[in-house]
């Protein structure tokens, strides 16, 4: 499932947003630049592919779907680098790809503010850009690819109210809080749980793991050291759900409580719930097949939407046999 918003205007700072539901497309290209490759399978467009870190298995899933797409196609090469968690690093790497003057970028960033100007260059000199996963600030990218993180972490919150019955205590284990589905997936959090309605739910720690089973695991450790009895743990992925789990059963306290996580990759999070580590995981798919079918829209001249949405879906128990239950509402 897509949920599709489109800007007017063909150019970077075009027109206004029109009326809801109107259709309203971008031009693939900023400056309307010559491509630099012809699109052959003897000269194949050159993208540029620069992640943020490939430390999370959620990211490793990424670039590989994004391979997996693009070998798909004779026409496309595709060049990938990681950014090993540094803002700077990935900053140098754009900069780089822009250098080698590839036909079309796709970045997923590690923060916002940090990259923002460096995608904005990119994009001003006439390379479309991508930008997957983590949104930069303002309009200067070609195209936004990835879910709802504020939509998710409001149904985890909501399957969380309703599994407690209102009433519990819980820890959240955070993502890197810097970034925007680290404040999304929080955000969404407190909305579900909705705590001035339910006044017996109870954060009784918050740590910030970093998207990070090792960190997550330490976080949780504290949290374990500081509350007697806790009944839910919500992470931010599935990863730091793990971790959690990791700590409580080396305490010996792993069947007082729930674990809560975000990704649902198939041979991750999806696993924990059929092993019966993880009590639920939401699908936040990593758009790395939709970008190359957009950048191929792009690079064959096409108009593309400004944002696409992904649809998501909860993994349980009762339907992981079944491939989940998408959520629709």
């Amino acid at each position: 499932m897509r949920v599709i918003l489109r800007r007017s205007g063909s150019r970077p700072g075009g027109m206004a947003l029109v009326a809801a539901g109107a259709v309203v497309l971008v031009t693939a290209c900023a400056g309307g630049a010559p491509k630099k490759h012809a699109g052959t399978a003897e000269d194949p467009w050159v993208i540029g592919m620069s992640q943020c870190n490939l430390g999370e298995p959620w990211r490793v899933q990424m670039d590989a779907d994004v391979r997996a797409a693009a070998e798909k196609h004779s026409n496309l090469k595709v060049i990938f680098k990681d950014a090993q968690n540094s803002s700077l690093t990935q900053r140098a790497q754009v900069e780089e790809f822009v250098d080698q003057g590839v036909d079309l970028l796709i970045i997923s960033p590690k923060e916002a503010a940090p990259l923002t100007q460096p995608v904005a260059a990119a994009y001003q000199k006439g390379i479309p850009v991508i930008v997957l996963d983590r949104e930069v600030q303002g309009d200067q990218y070609t195209q936004f690819i990835g879910a709802d993180n504020v939509r998710i972490g409001r149904e985890a919150g909501r399957w969380i109210r309703e599994t407690l019955g209102g009433q519990g205590k819980i820890v959240e284990l955070e993502g890197l809080m810097t970034s925007t589905p680290g404040q999304d997936r929080h955000q969404g959090f407190l909305e579900g749980l909705d705590l001035e309605h339910n006044p017996g739910l109870q954060i009784v720690f918050t740590g910030e793991m970093k998207w990070l089973e090792p960190d997550a695991r330490t976080e949780m450790e504290s949290a374990l050291a500081t509350n007697d009895h806790i009944d839910l743990v919500y992470a931010h992925n599935d990863p730091g759900a793990h971790g959690a789990w990791l700590a409580a059963k080396a305490a010996g306290r792993e069947g007082e409580m729930k674990f809560v996580g975000i990704d649902g990759l198939p041979q991750e999070g999806q696993q924990y719930v059929a092993q019966g580590i993880l009590d639920a995981t939401f699908l936040y798919p990593t758009g790395g097949d939709v970008a190359i079918d957009e950048a191929l829209k792009i690079l064959g001249g096409q108009q593309v939407e400004k944002k696409i949405v992904l649809g998501t879906r909860i993994f349980t128990k009762d339907n992981i046999q079944q491939g989940g239950q998408p959520i629709t509402n």
